[in-house]
């Protein structure tokens, strides 16, 4: 029994526990006004008989309720016997009734059938399918029928088989009554099962979205600590405007870009693309910057150190994953720009006085393919006024319109031409747009990230 249903069970049994008290308690003052309004000698005895009833069983319901709230706050379940012992009680309730509620003018055969007090086992055994356990409604039914015929028994009904009594007749009816009870616990079980089921199916569908909301919750999170490793406002370098942008697919996405400043006093950028998008990736590109950081902080040697990264992030990779990462080295008020790309591609360079694009591949296998980094020697740049580097994901060249066509290297270029002189976070945004309006629609599936460096 899961802890969520065994608290609605719990919360089911104490609201049947109140129902059976507001039943006792209307009885009781049903009773009492009648002896008010004709308050002669039988009445005051009846009265004192029904009084004294009712208040054994109210104070049994009592005990009852005071326990269940002890389990509650216990963390423990109700041992079945108690469950099976409180059913018999209480269907002795009507029988106690029949027995020392019945008038005497009433012959002893006729007691049982006469006193309108018998259909109060009905009503236990329908309240018993708030216990949500066929068996308790089955054991009420077999219950109710063995203490009306013990009741009956004791005011004067006996059996009677015989081919020529009557179905009419209390020897017969007094079974049928019985019978009937039984059917009825019969039912109940039938109706306790289905209602079982719909709390079961609710509490699961109920856990099913507070674990949703949990892992909503913690992939906010996520996302905003992912967040908040990229870099917050572009590099002040002198000959350079740089800026990048990043919105993953999901609530966490496995690309990042970054920059920092090396002991030499030049600019690295950097942009990196972990397989897969989600809590995964972005979890091994939140290591990936790191191990970038802390190698880049000790040389400003491209190769060396994407070898120590390389080294690095493979030992967290698992099988079958693996990093395109490329940066790029600026030196202020140097047109010279060292770039090393392990695996990542396609990269843009766009000659804005020949209004060119050279469109470069990768120079090395991705990091984490091989222990070594196979890589050729970074590519030296020469960039002039208005030149620009741009480095993207695949994300924006791969998205695809509702026809299935990507958008693609040529239409890039095309809002690259057409915003050229815009500076790079507002290039980058109009390339956004442009993709945006291309896709006319369709959902985003890749993770974006952008990084634009502009020579000045």
């Amino acid at each position: 029994m899961s802890p969520s249903f065994r608290s609605a069970l719990l919360r089911s049994e104490r609201f049947r526990i109140m129902l059976v008290l507001a039943v006792l308690a209307a009885f009781f003052v049903e009773r009492s006004i009648r002896t008010l309004l004709v308050h002669g000698p039988e009445d005051i005895q009846l009265w004192t008989v029904t009084a004294t009833i009712i208040g054994v069983f109210v104070a049994f319901e009592l005990v009852m309720l005071r326990g269940i709230g002890r389990i509650s706050s216990g963390n423990r379940a109700i041992p079945a016997f108690a469950w099976y012992f409180s059913v018999f009680v209480e269907t002795a309730l009507p029988a106690f009734a029949l027995v020392f509620i019945t008038s005497d003018a009433i012959s002893p055969e006729y007691k049982p059938l006469a006193n309108p007090l018998a259909l109060a086992f009905f009503i236990f055994i329908i309240l018993s399918t708030l216990r949500l356990n066929p068996w308790d409604s089955w054991i009420a039914g077999f219950a109710s029928a063995l203490n009306y015929l013990i009741a009956a028994w004791h005011l004067g009904w006996r059996p009677f088989f015989s081919f020529g009594t009557s179905v009419f007749s209390p020897q017969r009816s007094v079974l049928g009554y019985a019978i009937a009870l039984i059917g009825a616990g019969v039912v109940a079980g039938a109706v306790a099962r289905e209602i079982r089921k719909h709390v079961v199916a609710a509490l699961h569908e109920a856990e099913a979205q507070r674990e949703v909301e949990r892992l909503q919750h913690d992939l906010n999170v996520a996302r905003t600590i992912q967040r908040s490793l990229l870099p917050g406002e572009s590099p002040k370098i002198s000959g350079f405007e740089v800026a990048g942008w990043n919105l993953p697919a999901d609530e966490t996405g496995g690309d990042f870009f970054d920059w920092q400043f090396l002991p030499d006093g030049k600019l690295m950028v950097s942009l990196a693309d972990v397989t897969g998008h989600g809590i995964g990736p972005a979890l091994l590109a939140a290591v990936c910057r790191a191990y970038a950081r802390a190698n880049f902080s000790l040389s400003s040697d491209l190769f060396r150190a994407m070898q120590r990264i390389n080294t690095d992030i493979g030992n967290d990779l698992t099988q079958g994953r693996f990093v395109t990462f490329v940066a790029a080295i600026c030196e202020a008020n140097s047109p010279k720009v060292d770039l090393l790309s392990a695996g990542h591609g396609p990269l843009f360079v766009y000659f804005v006085h020949d209004d060119r694009f050279m469109e470069m591949r990768a120079q090395g296998l991705p990091l984490g393919v091989s222990s070594e980094l196979d890589s050729e020697p970074p590519v030296k740049l020469e960039m002039h006024a208005g030149d620009m580097l741009l480095l993207i994901t695949d994300g924006f060249l791969e998205w695809e319109n509702t026809s299935r066509e990507q958008y693609g290297a040529d239409r890039m270029q095309a809002a690259v031409r057409e915003w050229k002189t815009k500076p790079p976070v507002d290039l980058i945004h109009e390339l956004y747009k442009s993709v945006i309006a291309f896709s006319g629609g369709t959902p985003q599936k890749d993770d974006l990230t952008a990084v634009v460096i502009k020579r000045t």
